[in-house]
């Protein structure tokens, strides 16, 4: 039974972690899958680089209001999928590679196969390639082995070859009609995504708005937008799934009761869920939350010394760059284990990549209003700064939450072009404590670049 000083399960933002301070000890990395994690393989990396081709594609139809008329000719879909993929597979290929053979990792052992937690501190790894199962031990583990996709219980769905964000992205040809089930930002996104490439896409979604986790502001005009796009199904309950001689459908029961929706294949998106329960981690007397997330304490620590979790597994945000900082942090602690340094996780961003952009930051109206804090709020559209003219946009805007006697942003929130880019600087105020007197009128701003709908804003907040 191989005996190790420290072993990484997962190879996500986890594989970040054997840096040059631990060249001496005895390692093991444990991965069931490709090597890279979700964000390089079937997350945000990928997904990203399908939005900005499906926005290439958009454009043409709206060109028209800016005297210039384009045409949409034709959209190769094996070239854009393998553009995508010929990128990421010899990436994932390469860390394996660099892990399994390089001089730097002669210490580190490799298990391709799925880890499961037999005793403390005891893992059984069932190897890929079908050798007998191995049994490690460690002083100490990393669990960063992410999540999967959530699967609804309804009836007949896995008759019908649903896909997931998992496994869309490598389709061998566009469909002509597509059924999302979920309204979340994985569906957002794809939405958009195949829309955008010429699907005719149907969403279904049991809640009454779309993006229903962002700002209520937010998400009521995200889902008008989306409603002229796309055939949006809100408050529909989905009782079976089944397939047709001409694809699959979905049956389904809302507010003008029973109805029916077919197309060529159904994406599931209805969120995603933590790997502890693949992993066992009760057997090693690890903790988790009532959703299946790893219990960790300010330094990212489970409730076992010795053993760290981070990323998707622990993190009920789900985000790469929060997995990437709590890397950091497990890297820190476990290299310092006399001097560890607490995650910060009060200010985490993040972004919507559909169209509209959607990109926030701190707490939602109704989140500061549950809180009994007091705020005052602004709002600036697009439409009313100079870039917003040329852009022509009319739907977009930024509203902002702050404390009215300290000017201390408490939350921001941007719907519209390049969301995620212009949301920045309020990140970056409310991580060093600019309040938004200073933040507006102690720099310049650009004219006529769109961060004046940040400068606007900033000024529009009634403060004392």
């Amino acid at each position: 039974m191989p005996h190790y000083d420290l072993v990484i399960i997962g190879t996500g933002s986890g594989n970040s972690i054997l840096g040059p301070e631990f060249a001496d000890l005895r390692t093991a990395i444990v991965e069931k899958g490709v090597f890279g994690g979700t964000c390089l393989n079937v997350g945000c990396i990928p997904t990203k680089m399908f939005v900005y081709a499906a926005d290439v594609a958009a454009t043409p139809a709206g060109s028209s209001r800016f005297g210039v008329d384009e045409e949409l000719t034709a959209v190769r879909w094996p070239d854009i999928r393998d553009r995508i993929f010929g990128r990421i597979d010899p990436i994932a290929e390469g860390g394996a590679e660099y892990r399994e053979n390089h001089e730097d990792n002669r210490n580190v052992d490799v298990y391709r196969g799925e880890g499961r937690f037999t005793g403390m501190k005891e893992l059984r790894v069932r190897f890929s390639d079908g050798r007998p199962d191995e049994v490690v031990t460690a002083d100490r583990f990393v669990l960063a082995a992410g999540g999967r996709p959530v699967l609804p219980d309804v009836p007949g769905l896995a008759e019908t070859g649903y896909y997931t964000s998992d496994t869309i992205m490598r389709l061998d040809a566009l469909p002509e009609r597509i059924v999302i089930l979920g309204g979340g930002y994985i569906a957002a996104e794809f939405a958009h995504v195949f829309a955008s490439f010429g699907v005719a896409v149907t969403m279904v979604n049991r809640s009454g708005a779309l993006l229903r986790q962002e700002d209520a502001d937010i998400s009521a005009r995200f889902t008008e937008l989306a409603s002229q796009r796309f055939d949006v199904r809100l408050d529909r309950k989905t009782v079976r799934a089944r397939t047709t001689d001409n694809g699959v459908a979905l049956d389904l029961e809302g507010p003008q009761g029973a109805e029916t929706v077919e197309a060529d294949l159904i994406l599931v998106a209805t969120g995603r869920k933590p790997n502890s329960d693949l992993l066992d981690v009760a057997a090693t007397g690890v903790a988790t939350t009532e959703r299946g997330h790893v219990v960790v304490d300010d330094y990212q620590q489970t409730s076992v010394e010795g053993i760290y979790a981070l990323g998707d597994i622990s993190s009920p945000l789900e985000l790469k760059h929060v997995a990437n900082h709590e890397a950091r942090v497990v890297q820190h602690n476990l290299a310092h284990p006399d001097d560890r340094i607490k995650a910060d996780h009060r200010f985490v961003p993040h972004a919507v990549f559909t169209s509209p952009q959607v990109a926030s930051v701190g707490l939602t109206e109704a989140e500061a209003t549950e809180r009994g804090l007091s705020f005052v709020v602004s709002k600036q559209d697009y439409a009313g700064i100079a870039y917003g003219w040329a852009m022509e946009d009319t739907t977009g805007f930024a509203k902002l939450l702050a404390d009215p006697a300290t000017g201390q942003l408490l939350g921001a929130h941007i719907i519209g072009p390049q969301a995620s880019t212009v949301i920045q600087p309020l990140i970056q105020a409310m991580s060093f404590g600019l309040d938004a007197r200073s933040m507006a009128r102690g720099q310049y701003w650009i004219h006529p670049a769109m961060p004046e709908l940040v400068e606007n804003a900033l000024l529009n907040l009634p403060l004392d």
